[in-house]
């Protein structure tokens, strides 16, 4: 028998008392599924090299290997919200989490990039039933005046993952297999469901909406062909190729019929009505904008630190410590500037940091001491903390506390969304200026082969590499073609990012509070208390 709220509390006693063991035991299964996509950035050039060593997989196998995961996620957590709204949030989480451990234990034996791509997206769709799930639990168990602190160190927890998640790759690719960084998620699989068995509440909202299969198909179906469409059009250097047209369209046409249908829904995946209100709208644009622009240039980094600089994989992890050991340190203690300044200072002044950051990539070259690239890290994430925190909050605070699961969802939608065309977009654009600056010096390479190599300097590198001294006029040329496509990528992040700023000081409350009470759809609760 549950033991009844005190006086003024919407939380049981009993679950109250545990409340932040509770967190950290949602903090661990967020952990897992963030710890995942963070390790294997680092992995990537390792599975780019061809076997025994990787699996040979090209630049857009790679990006498959990174979007089947994303896709699959964006496109299923709506119906996973919802799943977990109807049958109970803890049994949700704790199935999600069997399945992402199968598919990373299968993912871990993948005998070619096409058997990674597919295990990938397996695991794309235990993640969707986690990351709500998590949130949900979260606001269900925290009172409201609490949930910003717990949003804040939840959010934290995002940036331990961050962290942990290079380093851990690092160390286990200078000792195993590529495999090891999928295998290294199945004990903490484990571990997380025993302790979620023991400690965690279920609970469920009273009045669960349908599931919306139209709308998830019509959802999935358009990401997909876009994304595709775009890697497609990078992988040719060619955008103007009647099959890269043609799958785009197809895409944009898929994803317009999705918001024509979720309008006329009587039970929609997304409510599209909450977009009219300019707050919430802009708080999801600056989710999805920033992850554009950090996933998009987080991919190319990688390859700058291990192709360019030399720098192993571990040692990649710990150059990219400050990025996350500064999200852990100031994702907490965000709402204290937007207790001062509001959102729209806070959450602005973090997006001009972290556009001021991606531009600064733009500069650097083969020789740059690395100490620059450590304070561009650090005070990349110090914008993400003060980005991320104080639209979180906003999203979650403008629905239902029984809507959570959906409010969780469609926020991450758009965060993961926002990172598979960042992906996408931003790694076409590598591609496309790689191919462009590279292209002179492959004539030496016989006609058939010219195109692989081009692709980017990893494939070059490997021709190289095939060919013995005659290859290594290739190097150089490489590497010079990669930080002029570096360049440019980077001040295509840096643009997106002002655009995030320039809709947020335009759209986001200040510091005045919103008017509170009427309906969620139409008001939102500006600031925290």
């Amino acid at each position: 028998m549950t033991t009844p709220a005190a006086p003024g509390r919407r939380v049981p006693e009993a679950v109250h008392r545990r409340r932040w063991v509770i967190l950290g035991v949602l903090m661990l299964s967020l952990l897992i599924v963030v710890l995942d996509n963070s390790i294997l950035n680092v992995a990537i050039k390792t599975i780019s090299t061809p076997a025994p060593t990787g699996l040979g997989a090209t630049q857009s196998e790679l990006e498959w290997a990174i979007n089947a995961y994303t896709l699959v996620f964006a496109g299923l957590l709506f119906s996973a919200g919802l799943l977990g709204d109807r049958l109970g949030r803890k049994k949700v989480l704790i199935g999600g989490l069997a399945v992402f451990g199968a598919g990373s234990a299968l993912a871990a034996f993948s005998g070619s990039p096409a058997e990674l791509i597919g295990f990938r997206a397996l695991m794309g769709l235990g993640a969707a039933f986690v990351m709500p799930a998590t949130l949900a639990v979260l606001m269900n168990v925290f009172e409201r005046d609490e949930q910003p602190k717990a949003i804040g160190t939840w959010a934290g927890g995002v940036g331990l993952a961050i962290a942990i998640g290079p380093i851990t790759g690092g160390v286990l690719l200078d000792h195993f297999w590529w495999g090891s960084v999928f295998l290294v998620n199945v004990p903490i699989v484990l571990l997380a469901v025993g302790l979620m068995l023991w400690l965690v509440p279920d609970s469920r909202d009273p009045n669960p909406g349908r599931i919306d299969p139209v709308g998830v198909v019509l959802s999935v179906t358009g990401l997909v062909l876009l994304v595709y469409g775009i890697i497609k059009g990078g992988q040719l250097a060619d955008f103007t190729d009647a099959a890269v047209l043609s799958t785009i369209g197809a895409g944009l046409a898929a994803l317009v019929a999705f918001v024509v249908v979720e309008k006329r829904s009587d039970h929609p995946s997304i409510d599209v009505t909450y977009f009219r209100n300019k707050v919430f709208s802009s708080a999801i644009a600056a989710i999805a904008l920033v992850f554009f622009a950090l996933m998009g240039v987080t991919f190319f980094a990688v390859f700058y630190t291990q192709s360019v600089r030399g720098y192993s994989p571990l040692e990649t992890g710990l150059l990219l410590l400050p990025l996350a050991g500064a999200q852990m340190v100031f994702a907490p203690r965000a709402r204290l500037l937007v207790d001062r300044f509001g959102h729209r200072a806070t959450t602005t002044g973090g997006l001009v940091t972290l556009a001021a950051t991606l531009a600064a990539f733009a500069v650097l070259d083969a020789d740059t001491p690395i100490w620059v690239l450590e304070v561009v890290f650090l005070l990349m994430g110090v914008g993400m903390a003060h980005v991320m925190t104080p639209v979180s909050v906003v999203v979650m605070q403008a629905l239902p506390r029984e809507k959570a699961g959906s409010a969780s969802a469609l926020s991450n939608t758009f965060r993961q969304v926002g990172g598979a065309l960042g992906i996408a977009v931003l790694g076409s654009v590598l591609s496309t200026a790689y191919r462009d600056d590279i292209e002179g010096s492959l004539r030496l390479l016989p006609p058939g082969a010219r195109h692989a190599a081009g692709e980017s300097i990893e494939a070059t590198l490997a021709v190289a590499d095939r060919l013995g001294p005659r290859g290594e006029a290739l190097v150089g040329p490489a590497k010079d073609a990669f930080l002029h496509a570096m360049h440019v990528t980077a001040l295509w992040g840096a643009g997106v990012a002002v655009l995030c700023a320039v809709v947020t000081a335009l759209f986001l409350p200040g510091r005045t509070p919103g008017p509170e009470g009427g309906d969620p759809k139409e008001e939102l609760v500006s600031t925290v208390d």
